[in-house]
């Protein structure tokens, strides 16, 4: 029996397939050469499917602040759904290899998928913290080997940028709109891709980005440039004049003529007389134009040539020509200047115009800046007081300009049921061993105390129960905790098999909502962006005391002479 899902063709009772990543490039070959020369060395030592147990995680938290937002598990699933070698991609790996690999590892790279794979994760969109694993890879260590450069890949980026929004939300504050406008300036085609995605999911509310609006469901927003502006030189070349009311009864003849004569009534009316005097009229011929193309949604770029002296008054006049004929203009757009007192005398002028000409909501115009906007602007702004309720942002929000990388690491810490460690002077980079579970404390103001890591077969933390949480290298630094609620982090996203439970993936929207429900649990204290408090990540007393063993038993005893 066959069923129909949402134009899939499944069978019943069976899962449709999972789609493959969005971005066409990533395939089995988007990995560092030293993958293919491990799994070979392992394969021609028989090593090949020993069961071999990954953590993905990272030391640091980035922005020197004090969370991240965990992004990418969508598109890792994708890839192990569909991860398949062509002959011609064994083709190329074959001679990239030295001629004396075996033809037989290539017959073992046809046969390679990840139906032997398990992956456990940390749900995608969630507040995450240094060192707790956000995702357990599980499998024949050759094959988990060939994931670890494309995983670390998917979810570095994604969660350095979904984190830099989240961060930018969180100086913006609630109320504003939050528009990612970066896509001109991102890293290539796929950088500005993934921008508007994980924008979207850590807080922003639009993106101007087509391609990201179709892909993805993320509302659109975006007007027109200065060259639109400038492209114009006199109210004479608006040839098409008339304009329909909203309503559709009537029809203005003359847009044009109308626009001016409010313009006139704005310039002598008795409370803005003297503010300004005459304003560029090739300025006022390109807002007439756009409003006569888009008299619903007429948002108007005001800075080409001057604020309060020309933009302002030009769109109040286009902006009550339309109110005559019952429409509702969307506002206006700073690019340059001083953001926080232009938008203040904007809004005093929005003001003015209400109560002179007895216009409601005039003086509630929206107003939307951009320029070169970021987390130290934004906090400026605040502090100085401003009236901008939309903020247009890309440069340094795309790019991550205040950190280049997160530094995301997949480390082996279980082969064949024997626990592994990877030491360094630096314990910073100390790997945690064996295969763990994860949790979440909450105290008794619903707040997240502390994460904690425990061995796979220890008892879970229960509520109201005390357990002694301890630093995993710090012997001093430990202490009790009696949580009100417990939360188990790692879940099964990838079984191997397909048909088997799995965690669903669910839609960005629901991603999105997920990450700011979790932000609004964070205290205060971690989020701000001056020297947060920093969140406590732990191990169990159990575990604890297995780490510094096998810490002991594989360091070098050294010698003195």
């Amino acid at each position: 029996m066959e069923a129909k899902a949402n134009g899939i063709k499944v069978e019943e009772d069976r899962r449709p397939a999972i789609p493959g990543p969005t971005n066409p490039m990533v395939t089995p070959l988007l990995t560092d050469l030293y993958q293919f020369t491990m799994a070979y060395a392992y394969w021609r030592a028989g090593k090949h499917n020993e069961r071999a147990v990954f953590d993905l995680y990272f030391r640091r938290n980035p922005f020197g602040g004090e969370y991240t937002i965990f992004a990418g598990l969508e598109e890792c699933i994708r890839l192990i759904a569909n991860f398949k070698f062509t002959e011609e991609e064994i083709a190329f790996v074959k001679a990239s290899l030295s001629p004396t690999c075996e033809d037989g590892f290539f017959d073992y790279l046809r046969g390679i998928d990840c139906s032997d794979v398990e992956v456990y994760s940390i749900s995608e969109g969630s507040v995450v913290f240094p060192k707790v694993p956000l995702m357990r890879v599980e499998g024949p260590v050759a094959v988990v080997q060939l994931l670890e450069t494309p995983f670390v890949n998917l979810i570095n980026y994604p969660s350095l940028v979904a984190t830099n929004a989240a961060r930018h939300r969180f100086v913006a504050g609630k109320s504003k709109l939050l528009l990612e406008f970066g896509l001109r300036r991102a890293q290539g085609p796929d950088g500005g891709i993934g921008a508007s995605k994980y924008c979207y999911m850590g807080g922003f509310d639009a993106t101007s980005n087509v391609a990201a609006g179709r892909l993805f469901g993320i509302p659109l927003r975006g007007t027109h440039s200065h060259a639109f502006v400038s492209s114009f030189m006199s109210p004479d070349e608006i040839i098409e004049k008339s304009l329909n009311t909203s309503d559709g009864s009537s029809m203005c003849e003359d847009f044009v003529s109308l626009v001016q004569a409010w313009l006139s009534k704005i310039k002598y009316s008795s409370l803005l007389r003297g503010i300004f005097g005459e304003t560029n009229q090739s300025e006022l011929a390109a807002f007439t134009s756009y409003a006569l193309a888009f008299p619903s949604n007429f948002l108007a770029l005001v800075d080409t040539y001057d604020v309060m002296r020309s933009g302002i008054p030009n769109f109040c006049a286009v902006a009550l020509a339309l109110n005559e004929l019952g429409y509702k203009a969307a506002g206006i757009r700073l690019d340059s200047g001083d953001l926080a007192y232009l938008s203040c005398e904007t809004r005093k002028f929005f003001c003015s115009i209400e109560m002179e000409f007895g216009v409601p909501g005039f003086g509630k115009m929206g107003i939307t800046a951009s320029n070169d906007l970021n987390e130290e602007t934004l906090d400026a702004l605040n502090k100085q007081g401003h009236e901008v309720d939309a903020f247009g942002i890309g440069t340094y929000l795309v790019t991550c300009y205040a950190q280049a990388a997160l530094g995301c690491v997949f480390k082996l810490v279980e082969i064949n049921n024997q626990p592994r460690i990877k030491l360094s002077e630096d314990v910073s980079k100390v790997s945690i061993p064996c295969k763990k579970r994860s949790y979440r404390l909450y105290g008794k103001e619903g707040f997240p105390l502390v994460d904690i890591m425990t061995g796979e077969n220890e008892p879970p933390p229960k509520e109201g129960e005390r357990i002694l949480c301890r630093h995993p290298f710090n012997e001093s630094k430990r202490a009790y905790v009696v949580p009100q609620r417990v939360e188990e982090l790692l879940k099964c996203f990838w079984p191997g098999n397909p048909d088997e439970r799995r965690e669903e993936l669910p839609p960005l929207k629901e991603i999105r909502d997920r990450c700011i429900k979790q932000l609004e649990l964070m205290r205060p204290d971690h989020m701000r962006r001056l020297n947060p408090t920093p969140y406590k990540v732990s191990v169990s007393a159990k575990l604890y005391d297995f780490i510094h063993f096998l810490w002991l038993n594989e360091a070098p005893v050294g010698e003195l002479q």
